[in-house]
């Protein structure tokens, strides 16, 4: 896909067969979201969420760290309330962009992601971590509580693990995160793009439709009472059967063959 030169600043974007390779691209700032790096990555979602060719995202770095969260210094040169609600409502259309696109979204990370940037770990559905990894919320060191990165944080791992994040600000390990649960596996360094590009070639063998389905599904169910999850699972689950692709997947296994999707 094209890009903008004014998205290629802070974002770069790679799409290889069925996965769009998107690259944090501001390694002197420590990949920090300002502004222009959320709309540039707002922008580039947008575009992956209507093409149907890509069937999942992979989200990685260039340089030292993942991502430091906001940016600080164009916090403190716009002390103005208009400017922190336009950063802030920025940040989270960007999250819950992520959250609704219908394809997977799974983060690679080499170095540190702190603040906005764990929130933003925590927020894509899968996540590989290098053993050189950190992850902390450490608003709480100078003078901030991490509020909306709490919100992805604290769906993602434990309450407790979470209120501790929140109240020490301190650096955990990747394994650490692994432990809790907001990363998925953590491999060698250097190779978490690796490991996320097996897992999303993985995904993108599955029907694209299928994969959709599911991740707007489990999110919206995991919100809800016991009841009415099952009552909302059922309706998806008929409507997943009525598709062509489950016929053809079931015809598929039935006859010891591999599928051919329709839709992917």
């Amino acid at each position: 896909m094209a890009q903008t030169n004014y998205d290629q600043q802070y974002l770069l974007r790679d799409d290889i067969g069925k996965i769009a390779v998107l690259t944090f691209n501001r390694p002197e700032a420590r990949n920090s979201l300002s502004i222009e790096m959320m709309s540039a990555l707002q922008n580039q979602l947008e575009s992956i969420a209507v093409d149907q060719g890509i069937h999942a995202a992979i989200l990685r770095a260039n340089g030292p760290a993942f991502c430091a969260g906001h940016d600080l210094k164009e916090v403190v040169g716009n002390r103005r309330r208009a400017f922190y609600e336009r950063m802030m409502n920025k940040c989270n259309k960007l999250m819950l962009t992520i959250k609704r696109l219908p394809q997977p979204v799974i983060a690679a990370v080499e170095g540190v992601a702190s603040a906005a940037g764990c929130q933003l770990v925590a927020t894509c559905d899968l996540a590989i971590a290098s053993d050189k990894s950190r992850f902390a919320l450490p608003g709480v060191n100078i003078g901030l509580w991490c509020s909306t990165p709490m919100v992805a944080v604290s769906r993602t791992v434990s309450q407790k693990a979470a209120m501790e994040l929140l109240l020490t600000g301190d650096l955990i390990s990747a394994d650490e995160a692994e432990r809790i649960g907001l990363v998925n596996r953590v491999v060698a360094h250097d190779s978490a793009r690796q490991e996320a590009m097996s897992l999303a070639e993985k995904i993108a063998s599955r029907s694209r439709m299928v994969v959709g389905l599911g991740k707007e599904a489990f999110y919206r169910q995991s919100e809800m009472e016991l009841d009415d999850a099952y009552t909302y699972a059922s309706e998806v689950m008929i409507h997943n059967l009525l598709k062509d692709d489950a016929t053809e997947g079931i015809s598929a296994f039935v006859g010891k063959r591999a599928p051919q999707w329709k839709n992917g």
